[in-house]
């Protein structure tokens, strides 16, 4: 099978296979254009009929390239080559040669990769928000207002961008595993899921690597994890990027997206916007759009169309 004919094969069984399983929970779907957000990447990756296809082996197949291994075409695609490189990195790396992708196959790529530094560092006090800088990629520990502490991290691929915006910590867990590596720290996004966690590939950590999330070492992920409450605020600061496919449309209250964080950011910048940047088109930014375009000779109903968005610049 060819690279085109692949391609039209993972397109066309995709399609096939939510048209008939509407919902199924499909491991290809993070490499789908509507998908938004992480994918756990739990499963045991392996040759099947029809063969696997998820973001999973994407990254699979990017590291064995890496490493010197050949898995063929890197387009996320579980096939004969990709078991045949699996198999010999495994016969190489003294594995069992069944082709099988697990827990001990990711940590035998992952050698040599975590560069975290081994320490304690005391939890700081007062109030605390993270600062995540989407063009350093880095997150930063503030307390106090103050700097505390910075950390490397991995961020979204420009096909699955990271959410700039003004998020909140809303959920935690100990135990999300796999990909997710030993913590999670979920956000408030409104259009997918997103959070702030650990990996089993370290590797990718400096890198445009993940399906939006932010990845971190693993034991930086621990040492930070305590000393973050529920509400935390998590400011991401860059561009704001869209997704491949997306298209221009009409805001209206009640959108959520990356545009309406652009919108907002606008706002703000005119010093119009009191609320957060959240993604929402709740009744603050409505409010803000209203006053702005009120002052600038514009229709004053709330509706982000041609005219407003020429305005604000978007």
């Amino acid at each position: 099978m060819n690279r085109n004919q692949k391609i039209i094969f993972v397109f066309v069984f995709s399609a096939l296979f939510i048209f008939l399983n509407p919902k199924a929970s499909t491991g290809f779907s993070a490499l789908l254009p509507d998908h938004r957000g992480c994918s756990a990447g739990n499963e045991i990756l392996q040759l099947t009929n029809p063969p696997m296809v998820s973001y999973e082996v994407y990254e699979l197949e990017e590291r064995l390239l890496e490493l010197g291994y050949h898995p063929g075409p890197v387009d996320g695609l579980f096939d004969f080559s990709t078991e045949e490189a699996v198999k010999t990195f495994q016969k190489d790396h003294g594995l069992n040669t069944d082709g099988l992708v697990g827990p001990q196959f990711w940590k035998a790529l992952a050698l040599g990769a975590d560069k975290t530094v081994t320490g304690s560092t005391p939890p700081p006090e007062g109030p605390i928000k993270i600062v995540i800088d989407i063009n350093r990629r880095t997150l930063t520990v503030y307390s106090q207002g103050a700097i505390y502490k910075e950390y490397p991290i991995a961020i979204g691929k420009a096909e699955t961008p990271s959410p700039v915006g003004e998020w909140k910590i809303v959920n935690k867990s100990l135990s999300w595993g796999g990909g997710f590596g030993t913590r999670w720290m979920g956000l408030n996004v409104p259009w997918g899921i997103y959070g702030i966690h650990g990996t089993n590939k370290p590797w990718s950590i400096g890198r445009r690597a993940s399906a939006g999330c932010f990845r971190m070492y693993n034991r930086d992920v621990e040492e930070i994890y305590p000393w973050i409450p529920y509400g935390t605020p998590v400011i991401v600061v860059g561009e704001v990027q869209h997704f491949p496919g997306d298209k221009v449309r009409t805001i209206k209250p009640g959108a959520t997206g990356p545009d309406v964080v652009e919108l907002q950011l606008k706002l703000k910048e005119e010093g119009l916007l009191w609320g957060a940047a959240d993604g929402r088109y709740g009744d603050l930014t409505a409010i803000a759009v209203k006053y702005y375009q009120t002052l600038n000779g514009l229709t004053s109903d709330g509706i982000i169309e041609e005219n407003t968005r020429k305005a604000l610049a978007l």
